[in-house]
């Protein structure tokens, strides 16, 4: 499928980039507030000692990961958990970045918002999935703000919002039905709306792939998107190649669908245990990243212990996995719309831009042509030689180099 990329991005825009919002700090107005992460230490000693009483299941010998996450690497996992892991030290690293919470649609969204230093750069909106939060994107942070120290142009520079999903971190639990990811998506484009950003850019994977593509369609400020995580289809022209990848990955995955059926249907009778036990909490999670990352065997391959325990200890320090599974439920059942919501005016032009990169260990690896065919005005293809669904954190540089590439084609036209 040919595009007039010029003439597209140009209806899609409409403006020219030099149009973007100056600086945007001396603009974020009242109901935004300063944050800082700070978890007690009471916590991480109730987590410890938790972690010393587990009462862990028996394995099959021999059977690895067949039935769920290992027993002996979740031992390893958790003792290190209780006795090497440095929460202040990854706490510091957080809040290196500047943090602030907002009052959107009744609920308090906390974010990171790092303005680079060049006043022009784009803004751009990255939005992070389940079993994932915002922690995910701290090693991409830096170079999309300061490209020049991390490989890049001036022109590549971004000024990036690092928001915690509704019911994720620490953001507001909903506590109302009705809050899907089309929802979170309209709370995230008013969020940029409140800062101040009559443009920007978005960027996401998993859940963050879908509400990043509902910004491209329906928020006539959202100038592209771009996504780690191209949408199902079995449409298209495939290649034979990409039909076996396609029903391969398929396979692959064929025993690890379970997690979603629950937490569609029954999230609560699953919170109950994530959110008394941190081992269980651990091994929920740790089996996703097992299975959607390119690690060859060894989890370790793709992150270090303390990427992964960052991410977890935030879920738990914050009681959020129940809040954090029913996006699920939500986005599977009707319900009104929450009363907490003001309206939303959806974009009346031509849907952004899109741009993808397709990594090889995600959970659906289609063809362009299938994508194509469900998401309109697609642009940019990569597809990645490693890597998986954690993208963020398992290829940092690979994605950025991505993103840049993508966000040039959207610069070009002014």
């Amino acid at each position: 499928m040919k595009i007039d990329v010029r003439g597209t991005l140009k209806l899609a825009i409409g403006l020219s980039l030099a149009a973007l919002l100056q600086p945007a700090a001396a603009q974020e107005k009242s109901s935004v507030e300063p944050f800082q992460v700070h978890i007690e230490g009471a916590v991480i000693a109730d987590l410890r000692d938790r972690l010393a009483r587990t009462r862990w299941p028996d394995q099959i010998p021999n059977s690895g990961w067949q039935r769920g996450p290992d027993v002996g690497y979740m031992r390893e996992l958790c003792d290190y958990w209780r006795t090497g892991f440095d929460w202040p030290a990854l706490q510091l690293r957080i809040n290196q970045w500047p943090q602030f919470k907002a009052r959107v649609d009744g609920l308090d969204l906390h974010f990171i918002h790092a303005r680079s230093k060049h006043q022009d750069a784009m803004p751009l909106v990255l939005v992070h999935g389940w079993p994932g939060s915002f922690v995910e994107f701290l090693d991409i942070i830096g170079p999309l703000t300061d490209p020049e120290a991390h490989g890049g142009t001036a022109e590549d520079a971004f000024h990036v919002v690092v928001p915690s999903l509704p019911g994720f971190g620490f953001s507001s639990k909903p506590s109302e039905a009705g809050w899907n990811s089309t929802r979170i998506a309209e709370t995230i484009a008013k969020l940029m709306s409140l800062l101040g950003y009559d443009h920007y850019g978005a960027q996401g994977g998993d859940w963050g792939g879908g509400i990043v593509r509902w910004l491209a369609s329906n928020d006539e400020h959202c100038i592209g998107a771009h996504s780690n995580f191209p949408p199902f289809s079995r449409g298209g022209s495939p290649t034979p190649v990409e039909v076996q990848r396609a029903e391969q990955r398929i396979a692959d995955l064929a025993d690890h669908k379970a997690y979603a059926a629950i937490q569609g249907t029954r999230p609560l009778a699953l919170g109950f245990s994530l959110n008394d036990s941190p081992a269980g909490l651990a091994a929920w999670i740790i089996d996703k990243f097992w299975a959607w990352s390119d690690h060859n065997g060894k989890l370790e391959n793709s992150f270090s212990k303390d990427e992964l325990l960052t991410n977890i200890t935030i879920y738990w320090a914050t009681e959020t996995m129940p809040s954090a599974v029913r996006i699920y439920h939500e986005s599977q059942h009707s319900a009104p719309r929450p009363s907490t919501m003001t309206p939303f005016e959806t974009r009346h032009s031509p849907p952004a831009p899109m741009g993808f990169v397709l990594f090889p260990k995600e959970i659906n690896v289609p063809s362009r042509s299938a994508v194509e065919q469900s998401v309109p005005n697609v642009i940019h293809w990569t597809e990645m030689p490693h890597g998986g669904h954690f993208a963020a954190m398992e290829q940092p540089e690979a994605l950025v180099k991505d993103i840049r590439a993508f966000y040039a084609i959207i610069r070009s036209v002014q």
